[in-house]
């Protein structure tokens, strides 16, 4: 029930020119770290997390807010211009975006982002406000066995993300999987395909595989092109600019699919972005009425997973103000900016603080409008990368990806590690099996693996409890319908999986 009292009071806490002038530089910034690879949300958030001590805690925290909502939607602009994801839930827009941008519709593409991105992020700020008890008590429903059948439910989508060769997207996600389970044995604490590398013991680390398999992998590509074709740039056309908000409205199933999935995946503490973005385009692909055009610069691609990537961010803050369980990276760190402010996450926060609560959910609803507006007022700047000879473009994102690696632990090792995934993401893209499978087995298969054997210890090897509890049993439900029907339209088509 909305409490019009607090809101009041909020407004007062809210709306003053300092508190909104810190929400819009949070927001800016926000999407500067989103929109170069290797600098994530929580990255940015954490940098700017000590420029917040000395501010009242709606001033603050919604600056903080703005880093989260204008991180998660600048990581599109990347994954349009360059088909490299600024940020791990950007991954899915490169499926759709990147070939609408080679086909001369980057203006187009950035629109269709924007316009979804605030939509799903407007969705989830109002949910946020009128939902969070209630969805914060379906999150705790979860446990090992819940999680389990998340991550096996996700693991199907390579079905969708592989492209026209089902064996080759298999492939690629087996890979995942098996880099995943470098490191030490979650449950014994033994060494497992580490080679005797001290660097590997805490398993492969994500973000320089992920940039490598998609930005120096890219950065392979585009200079093997440059090389053929003898030329200094690549030419592209930008097309028209615009926020096409009718255009994201008339494939109103797609948004509604984005908005939900997004929601409650960020409800759930541990899933994040990344597999709110997978999941969404998975089942926008199949309600649509054209599936086969998913990958190829399709519109229902973009603004499926940029609808769910951005609504996952208020259902995120769910679990992580209402329990103190962070529902992802980015939300841990706004979990310390809540209580270097004194605010203890938890049922007595909407008791005991009531009107900065109401105050923060506010400044959410304002970081939405800040990231649209920027993001807009931005685009004509953003496409202008499409001009830049690809020849000088090269180094300097290679560049950028040996300083976001190295930078994240200061590890060398990481820049080699970003080097070997750049070559294999090379590779993969040249000969078909394309790299968001890789990613998706990575995220997936280390939950799958963890969970699994969690459940088995917890239940005393009573493997069977992960098809008797509810939750579980429909998530495997459909994860084998998941599996069953991209097979069985193959085999009508008289198509080779």
């Amino acid at each position: 029930m909305i409490d019009f009292a607090h809101y009041a009071d909020a407004l007062g806490l809210v709306f003053q020119v300092k508190v909104v002038a810190a929400i819009a530089a949070g927001t800016v910034l926000g999407i500067i770290f989103g929109a170069l690879p290797g600098l994530t949300a929580a990255m940015g958030i954490a940098v700017l997390l000590p420029l917040t001590y000395d501010m009242p805690p709606v001033m603050g925290f919604g600056m903080l807010l703005g880093t989260y909502c204008g991180a998660i939607s600048g990581g599109s602009i990347a994954a349009t211009l360059l088909n490299i994801p600024g940020t791990p839930a950007s991954v899915a827009t490169c499926l759709d975006a990147y070939p609408m941008a080679k086909k001369g519709e980057a203006g187009r593409a950035l629109g269709l982002a924007i316009a979804a991105s605030f939509i799903g992020g407007l969705f989830s700020s109002v949910v946020l406000s009128l939902a969070a008890p209630p969805i914060a008590e379906l999150a705790l429903e979860f446990g090992a066995a819940e999680y389990f059948s998340l991550a096996v439910f996700g693991l199907t989508i390579i079905a969708s993300v592989s492209g026209k060769s089902l064996a080759k997207g298999i492939i690629a996600g087996l890979i995942g999987v098996f880099v995943s389970l470098v490191g030490l044995d979650p449950t014994t604490g033994s060494p497992r395909y580490t080679f005797g590398e001290m660097s590997l013991l805490s398993g492969v680390a994500f973000l320089p595989a992920l940039i490598g398999l998609f930005a120096v992998g890219q950065v392979l590509t585009d200079a093997e092109e440059v090389l053929r074709s003898h030329a200094a740039t690549i030419e592209q056309r930008v097309g028209p600019v615009g926020l096409p908000f009718g255009a994201v409205l008339k494939r109103w199933k797609t948004v509604l699919v984005g908005c939900l999935v997004g929601t409650t995946v960020g409800a759930i503490p541990g899933a994040g972005g990344s597999v709110a973005s997978f999941l969404a385009y998975d089942q926008a692909r199949r309600l649509s009425k054209t599936p086969e055009k998913f990958g190829t610069g399709h519109d229902e691609g973009v603004v499926a997973s940029e609808t769910s990537n951005n609504a996952m961010t208020g259902g995120a803050i769910i679990p992580t103000i209402t329990l103190g369980v962070p529902g992802e990276a980015a939300a841990a760190v706004l979990m310390g900016g809540l209580m270097i402010h004194g605010l203890r996450p938890g049922p007595l926060l909407f008791t005991e603080q009531a009107s900065i609560v109401h105050g923060i959910f506010i400044a959410f609803f304002l970081a939405n409008i800040f990231m649209m507006l920027f993001q807009f007022v931005g685009i004509r700047v953003f496409v202008k990368v499409l001009a830049v000879p690809r020849s000088y473009l090269i180094p300097i994102i290679l560049l950028f990806c040996v300083i976001g690696s190295f930078g994240v632990s200061g590890n060398l090792f990481d820049v080699y590690l970003l080097l070997v995934f750049g070559v294999l993401g090379f590779f993969l893209n040249k000969y078909g099996y394309g790299t968001a499978p890789v990613v998706l087995g990575m995220i997936l298969g280390t939950m799958a693996e963890a969970e699994f054997r969690k459940g088995v210890i917890m239940f005393e090897g009573d493997w069977t409890v992960f098809f008797t509890r509810p939750i579980s049993a429909l998530f495997l439900a459909l994860a084998l319908i998941s599996v069953t029907i991209p097979l069985y339209q193959k085999w009508r088509a008289g198509k080779s999986v």
